[in-house]
C-alpha cells in the first residue's frame, strides 16, 4: 500500500493542453519539476528545450506527475544542476519574480 493516502484527480483537458502547447512552443524534451505549494495544490514548473520555463498549477503532487506522464516529451525532473543550467531566465521575468 502506498504511504500517501491522496487521491489522484486527474488532470483536466486545459491543464494537459496548457502542457502540450508549452512543449510544442518550447521544445523537445522540456523537463517538468512537481512542487507542492500547500492547499493550493502543486506547481507543475516547465523547462522548455529553449530555456523557456513556464507552469500549470494541479491540485495535488500525484496530479502533477500523472501530468507529467500524459504529456508527450515532457520529462520529469529535479531542481538538479541540468534543469537549473537548462532555464534561461530573462529581465521581464526577473522583474515579474521581483514583484516589479
Amino acid at each position: 500500500m502506498s504511504e500517501s493516502s491522496e487521491t489522484v484527480v486527474a488532470p483536466t483537458g486545459a491543464q494537459l493542453a496548457a502542457a502540450r502547447k508549452f512543449v510544442k512552443a518550447h521544445g523537445k524534451p522540456s523537463r517538468a519539476v512537481v512542487e507542492n505549494i500547500g492547499r493550493a495544490g502543486a506547481r507543475v514548473v516547465l523547462v522548455g528545450a529553449d530555456g523557456a520555463l513556464g507552469d500549470v498549477v494541479v491540485p495535488s503532487v500525484a496530479t502533477g506527475e500523472a501530468l507529467v506522464e500524459a504529456v508527450e516529451d515532457l520529462d520529469p525532473a529535479t531542481w538538479d544542476a541540468e534543469t537549473v543550467n537548462q532555464a534561461k531566465i530573462g529581465p521581464e521575468h526577473r522583474r515579474k519574480m521581483a514583484g516589479k
